[in-house]
Protein backbone atom coordinates (compact mmCIF):
# COMPACT_ATOMS: atom_id res chain seq x y z
CA UNK A 1 0.00 0.00 0.00
CA UNK A 2 1.69 3.37 -1.06
CA UNK A 3 1.77 6.24 0.67
CA UNK A 4 -0.23 9.72 -0.59
CA UNK A 5 0.76 13.36 -0.33
CA UNK A 6 -1.21 16.52 0.04
CA UNK A 7 -0.16 19.75 -2.76
CA UNK A 8 -2.13 23.14 -2.86
CA UNK A 9 -0.27 25.48 -4.42
CA UNK A 10 -0.54 29.25 -3.12
CA UNK A 11 -3.15 31.70 -4.03
CA UNK A 12 -1.01 34.34 -6.34
CA UNK A 13 -3.93 36.70 -5.35
CA UNK A 14 -3.30 36.56 -1.47
CA UNK A 15 -0.74 38.43 0.20
CA UNK A 16 1.22 35.97 2.75
CA UNK A 17 2.44 38.66 4.80
CA UNK A 18 0.89 37.41 8.44
CA UNK A 19 2.87 40.90 10.23
CA UNK A 20 -0.74 41.99 11.08
CA UNK A 21 -2.30 39.20 12.31
CA UNK A 22 0.87 39.34 14.62
CA UNK A 23 0.37 42.66 15.45
CA UNK A 24 -3.41 42.47 16.76
CA UNK A 25 -2.55 39.13 18.96
CA UNK A 26 0.23 39.40 20.94
CA UNK A 27 1.95 36.37 22.50
CA UNK A 28 1.06 35.52 25.77
CA UNK A 29 1.82 32.27 27.24
CA UNK A 30 -1.35 31.97 29.49
CA UNK A 31 -3.96 32.88 26.60
CA UNK A 32 -1.79 31.43 23.59
CA UNK A 33 -4.64 29.36 22.32
CA UNK A 34 -8.08 30.83 20.87
CA UNK A 35 -10.83 29.62 18.82
CA UNK A 36 -12.39 30.86 15.66
CA UNK A 37 -14.54 30.68 12.64
CA UNK A 38 -12.59 30.41 9.45
CA UNK A 39 -13.89 31.70 6.27
CA UNK A 40 -15.07 28.45 5.08
CA UNK A 41 -17.73 28.41 8.32
CA UNK A 42 -15.63 25.48 9.90
CA UNK A 43 -14.41 25.57 13.29
CA UNK A 44 -10.93 25.60 14.42
CA UNK A 45 -7.95 26.31 16.89
CA UNK A 46 -5.34 28.91 16.56
CA UNK A 47 -2.02 29.11 18.51
CA UNK A 48 0.00 32.14 18.56
CA UNK A 49 3.79 30.90 18.87
CA UNK A 50 6.45 33.13 19.88
CA UNK A 51 9.89 31.19 19.55
CA UNK A 52 12.43 33.89 19.74
CA UNK A 53 13.23 34.73 15.99
CA UNK A 54 10.64 32.74 15.30
CA UNK A 55 6.77 34.10 15.53
CA UNK A 56 3.59 32.75 13.62
CA UNK A 57 0.57 30.89 14.30
CA UNK A 58 -0.79 27.48 13.67
CA UNK A 59 -4.26 26.88 12.93
CA UNK A 60 -5.88 23.45 12.76
CA UNK A 61 -9.34 22.26 12.36
CA UNK A 62 -11.53 21.35 15.47
CA UNK A 63 -13.10 18.51 13.76
CA UNK A 64 -12.03 15.93 11.00
CA UNK A 65 -8.17 15.59 10.87
CA UNK A 66 -6.77 18.98 12.20
CA UNK A 67 -5.48 19.80 8.13
CA UNK A 68 -8.90 19.57 7.22
CA UNK A 69 -7.45 16.67 4.59
CA UNK A 70 -9.71 13.92 3.67
CA UNK A 71 -7.05 11.33 2.46
CA UNK A 72 -8.94 9.00 -0.15
CA UNK A 73 -12.37 10.45 0.53
CA UNK A 74 -12.34 10.05 4.08
CA UNK A 75 -12.40 11.40 7.20
CA UNK A 76 -9.30 9.81 8.19
CA UNK A 77 -6.19 7.88 6.82
CA UNK A 78 -6.97 5.05 9.61
CA UNK A 79 -10.99 4.73 8.29
CA UNK A 80 -9.11 4.27 4.81
CA UNK A 81 -7.48 1.55 5.96
CA UNK A 82 -9.94 0.48 8.48
CA UNK A 83 -12.33 -0.16 5.37
CA UNK A 84 -9.49 -2.35 3.31
CA UNK A 85 -9.06 -4.50 6.78
CA UNK A 86 -12.58 -5.10 6.45
CA UNK A 87 -12.83 -6.25 2.59
CA UNK A 88 -9.84 -8.59 3.24
CA UNK A 89 -10.10 -9.85 7.02
CA UNK A 90 -11.92 -13.46 5.42
CA UNK A 91 -8.62 -14.18 4.04
CA UNK A 92 -6.39 -12.79 6.71
CA UNK A 93 -4.08 -11.10 4.15
CA UNK A 94 -4.11 -7.56 5.20
CA UNK A 95 -0.98 -5.80 6.72
CA UNK A 96 -0.26 -2.11 6.73
CA UNK A 97 3.62 -1.69 4.88
CA UNK A 98 5.90 0.75 5.96
CA UNK A 99 4.56 3.74 3.52
CA UNK A 100 0.33 2.77 5.17
CA UNK A 101 2.44 3.06 8.86
CA UNK A 102 4.37 6.11 7.75
CA UNK A 103 0.95 7.63 7.10
CA UNK A 104 -1.00 6.68 9.76
CA UNK A 105 2.08 7.88 12.22
CA UNK A 106 1.57 10.86 10.25
CA UNK A 107 -2.42 11.26 11.55
CA UNK A 108 -1.39 10.28 15.09
CA UNK A 109 0.72 13.11 15.47
CA UNK A 110 -1.14 15.61 13.95
CA UNK A 111 -3.90 14.70 16.03
CA UNK A 112 -1.77 14.50 19.18
CA UNK A 113 -0.53 17.97 18.20
CA UNK A 114 -4.54 19.06 18.60
CA UNK A 115 -5.84 17.11 21.52
CA UNK A 116 -2.70 18.76 23.67
CA UNK A 117 -4.16 22.02 22.46
CA UNK A 118 -7.77 21.06 23.22
CA UNK A 119 -7.06 20.38 26.67
CA UNK A 120 -5.47 23.82 27.00
CA UNK A 121 -9.02 25.43 26.10
CA UNK A 122 -10.96 22.80 28.23
CA UNK A 123 -12.54 21.12 25.08
CA UNK A 124 -12.79 18.07 27.17
CA UNK A 125 -14.94 15.94 24.95
CA UNK A 126 -13.05 16.66 22.45
CA UNK A 127 -10.00 15.30 23.83
CA UNK A 128 -11.67 12.07 25.04
CA UNK A 129 -12.83 11.79 21.01
CA UNK A 130 -9.35 12.59 19.66
CA UNK A 131 -7.75 10.22 22.75
CA UNK A 132 -10.25 7.45 21.34
CA UNK A 133 -9.16 8.27 18.00
CA UNK A 134 -5.84 8.14 18.56
CA UNK A 135 -6.03 4.58 20.43
CA UNK A 136 -8.24 3.15 18.09
CA UNK A 137 -4.92 3.86 15.90
CA UNK A 138 -2.33 2.62 17.90
CA UNK A 139 -4.35 -0.98 18.06
CA UNK A 140 -4.56 -0.77 14.56
CA UNK A 141 -1.11 -0.56 13.92
CA UNK A 142 0.03 -3.04 16.41
CA UNK A 143 -2.33 -5.61 14.90
CA UNK A 144 -1.66 -5.32 11.22
CA UNK A 145 2.03 -4.09 10.70
CA UNK A 146 3.79 -6.06 8.86
CA UNK A 147 7.27 -4.97 10.32
CA UNK A 148 7.84 -5.35 14.11
CA UNK A 149 9.39 -1.90 14.58
CA UNK A 150 6.42 -0.41 13.05
CA UNK A 151 3.90 -2.80 15.36
CA UNK A 152 5.76 -1.23 18.42
CA UNK A 153 6.42 1.87 17.31
CA UNK A 154 3.34 3.68 19.00
CA UNK A 155 3.14 1.24 22.05
CA UNK A 156 5.76 3.06 24.23
CA UNK A 157 3.01 5.99 23.99
CA UNK A 158 0.34 4.40 25.96
CA UNK A 159 0.91 5.56 29.62
CA UNK A 160 0.33 9.45 27.88
CA UNK A 161 -2.14 9.04 26.41
CA UNK A 162 -4.22 6.71 28.76
CA UNK A 163 -3.75 10.02 30.68
CA UNK A 164 -4.78 11.95 29.16
CA UNK A 165 -8.22 10.02 27.51
CA UNK A 166 -8.95 10.26 31.68
CA UNK A 167 -8.02 13.65 32.90
CA UNK A 168 -10.59 15.33 29.95
CA UNK A 169 -13.19 12.20 31.35
CA UNK A 170 -12.36 13.16 34.84
CA UNK A 171 -13.02 16.86 34.24
CA UNK A 172 -15.91 16.56 32.31
CA UNK A 173 -17.51 14.32 35.16
CA UNK A 174 -16.68 16.81 38.03
CA UNK A 175 -18.02 19.87 35.48
CA UNK A 176 -20.81 18.01 36.31
CA UNK A 177 -20.30 17.86 40.01
CA UNK A 178 -19.94 14.09 39.60
CA UNK A 179 -16.71 14.12 41.92
CA UNK A 180 -17.34 10.32 43.14
CA UNK A 181 -17.11 9.35 38.91
CA UNK A 182 -14.06 11.69 38.32
CA UNK A 183 -12.00 9.96 40.98
CA UNK A 184 -13.13 6.49 40.09
CA UNK A 185 -12.18 6.80 36.67
CA UNK A 186 -8.85 8.00 37.64
CA UNK A 187 -8.04 5.30 40.41
CA UNK A 188 -9.30 3.25 37.01
CA UNK A 189 -7.12 4.43 34.32
CA UNK A 190 -3.88 4.46 37.45
CA UNK A 191 -4.33 1.03 37.99
CA UNK A 192 -4.59 0.52 34.05
CA UNK A 193 -1.37 2.43 33.66
CA UNK A 194 0.11 0.31 36.08
CA UNK A 195 -1.20 -3.07 34.64
CA UNK A 196 0.58 -2.14 30.78
CA UNK A 197 3.25 -4.45 29.49
CA UNK A 198 6.77 -2.59 29.68
CA UNK A 199 7.67 -1.47 26.64
CA UNK A 200 11.99 -1.29 25.87
CA UNK A 201 12.22 2.35 25.14
CA UNK A 202 13.04 5.26 27.52
CA UNK A 203 9.94 6.94 27.02
CA UNK A 204 7.49 4.39 27.96
CA UNK A 205 9.28 4.20 31.65
CA UNK A 206 9.26 8.01 32.00
CA UNK A 207 5.74 8.38 30.58
CA UNK A 208 4.63 5.97 32.85
CA UNK A 209 5.92 7.93 35.87
CA UNK A 210 4.55 10.86 34.93
CA UNK A 211 1.54 9.85 33.95
CA UNK A 212 1.08 8.40 37.54
CA UNK A 213 2.17 10.92 39.26
CA UNK A 214 -0.09 13.39 37.19
CA UNK A 215 -3.39 11.38 37.77
CA UNK A 216 -1.97 11.65 41.48
CA UNK A 217 -2.19 15.50 41.71
CA UNK A 218 -5.57 15.22 40.04
CA UNK A 219 -6.53 13.22 42.24
CA UNK A 220 -5.75 15.30 44.83
CA UNK A 221 -6.86 18.17 43.33
CA UNK A 222 -10.61 16.73 42.60
CA UNK A 223 -10.24 15.50 46.28
CA UNK A 224 -10.37 19.26 47.35
CA UNK A 225 -13.07 20.12 45.28
CA UNK A 226 -15.31 17.40 46.13
CA UNK A 227 -18.24 18.77 48.31
CA UNK A 228 -18.26 16.75 51.48
CA UNK A 229 -21.58 14.39 52.12
CA UNK A 230 -23.22 15.21 55.45
CA UNK A 231 -21.52 12.59 57.28
CA UNK A 232 -17.97 14.03 56.16
CA UNK A 233 -19.29 17.23 57.33
CA UNK A 234 -20.60 15.63 60.92
CA UNK A 235 -17.69 13.83 61.07
CA UNK A 236 -15.43 16.45 61.03
CA UNK A 237 -17.51 18.68 63.02
CA UNK A 238 -17.08 15.83 65.88
CA UNK A 239 -13.00 15.74 65.17
CA UNK A 240 -13.30 19.47 66.05
CA UNK A 241 -15.41 19.01 69.02
CA UNK A 242 -13.64 16.56 70.39
CA UNK A 243 -10.37 18.20 70.18
CA UNK A 244 -11.79 21.21 71.96
CA UNK A 245 -13.26 19.37 74.23
CA UNK A 246 -16.83 20.35 73.65
CA UNK A 247 -17.98 16.98 74.69
CA UNK A 248 -22.08 17.50 75.38
CA UNK A 249 -21.46 18.90 71.56
CA UNK A 250 -19.82 15.80 70.50
CA UNK A 251 -22.60 13.61 71.95
CA UNK A 252 -24.71 15.37 70.06
CA UNK A 253 -22.80 14.68 66.75
CA UNK A 254 -22.16 10.75 67.51
CA UNK A 255 -25.81 11.17 67.78
CA UNK A 256 -26.65 12.34 64.56
CA UNK A 257 -24.53 10.53 62.75
CA UNK A 258 -25.66 7.08 64.08
CA UNK A 259 -28.80 7.88 62.61
CA UNK A 260 -27.04 8.67 58.96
Amino acid sequence: MSGVTFEEELDPTMNPDITRLLEGWAFDPEANVRKIEGEDGIAKIQVRVDQGAFQGILQLNLDGRPDGKRPYGTDFVLDHYAMLSNREADEGAFKLDADACKELFDESARIYGRYVFLLQIKEYERVVADTDRNMQLFRFVHRYAEKIADRNNLQKWWPYILRIHATAQAMLAADQDDYDQALSILAETRQQIEDLSEVEAEEFFAERDRSLEALDELVEELAGQRPLSERERLEQELESAISSEEFERAAQLRDRLRDI
